[in-house]
């Protein structure tokens, strides 16, 4: 409903969206929900983009908070039961491997810290507003962020486990060659890919139903995530040897293998790439079935149809 006069301010009150055009009096600006500033309605249209615009950027905050978090907790959930390091040490070592995996504390604190300093720059990511009319659907929401979590959290537990067996001369690691890590090349290793699969998780969540590379990010999200991975990667190197919370811990670059942070970043865009297709699987799936009514638009309740009627 539009309207600048004391006479429809009654309409502009009861409408779902009550605008008062410029120069309207001051009972109908009370009563509207919007109040243009500007001859026409033109700006309707561009309050409503910029609605859209913005309810992206929350969907995408949401979709990347529900992955990382479930990624985090099922993670060491299962690591913590199911891997158990001191299974895993070899013969004559100095290092006296714990009985279950934990990481130390200011690791996971540093993960959270720098993933929500990149989180805070998605309020200012490009995004391309719906040419139909959004709505909460959080069951589509949850599923995609469960395709999201769950492959950035087997890809972190297979990584986990190769690295413990990596002391095991026909396993994976050893038949690719490489020497067996200490347990304070574990730790940091997997605190390198538990912050990398995070950061690289906010821009699949921020596409959509999309490929990551259709959708370009903007500045101020790129030097965000640029910032908090050089941070994490440095972190993972230069760790000096010690044992935070008792539990050895060593920078990456300290030993051989020297690159071990470089086999880390590609394993992270590997699993990146599947990530990310199994996120569009996802939402094909759940769009030709229409599973969750994932294709409806707008849905009318009886008592809107009464009132149109």
């Amino acid at each position: 409903m539009t309207g600048d006069g004391v006479n429809d301010a009654p309409a502009l009150k009861r409408a779902d969206v009550g605008v008062a055009v410029q120069g309207s009096t001051d009972a109908a600006r009370a009563a509207a929900d919007i109040v243009l500033t500007k001859p026409g309605l033109s700006t309707i249209v561009t309050a409503i983009v910029v609605a859209r615009i913005v309810f992206g950027r929350m969907t995408s905050f949401i979709t990347y908070r529900i992955a990382a978090t479930l990624q985090l907790l099922v993670f060491f959930f299962i690591a913590v039961l199911t891997l158990h390091p001191i299974e895993f040490q070899p013969e004559g070592t100095d290092e006296n491997w714990p009985a279950f995996f934990h990481m130390p504390v200011l690791m996971l604190m540093l993960i959270t810290l720098l993933n929500d300093g990149t989180l805070i720059s998605i309020g200012y990511d490009n995004v391309s507003p719906n040419t139909t009319p959004d709505k909460w659907n959080l069951k589509v929401l949850f599923t995609v962020s469960a395709a999201l979590g769950g492959v950035a959290c087997l890809s972190s537990l297979f990584l986990l486990w190769v690295a413990l067996d990596s002391w095991n001369p026909s396993g994976l690691w050893g038949s690719c060659g490489l020497a067996g890590l200490t347990y304070g090349q574990v730790t940091s290793m997997v605190y390198l890919k538990v912050s990398i699969s995070d950061f690289l998780t906010l821009f699949s969540a921020r596409s959509g139903d999309d490929f990551f590379w259709t959708n370009k990010p903007s500045k101020i999200l790129l030097v965000a995530a640029t910032i908090a991975c050089s941070l994490s990667t440095l972190m993972a190197n230069i760790w000096p040897e010690s044992l935070p919370d008792g539990i050895p811990t060593i920078g990456l670059a300290r030993l051989p293998p020297h690159l071990l942070s470089l086999y880390v970043w590609l394993y992270c865009f590997l699993c990146w790439f599947i990530q990310d297709a199994a996120k569009v699987a996802t939402y094909k799936v759940l769009r030709t079935y229409n599973v969750f009514h994932v294709n409806d638009i707008v849905s009318l309740k009886k008592s809107d149809i009464s009132i149109m009627v």
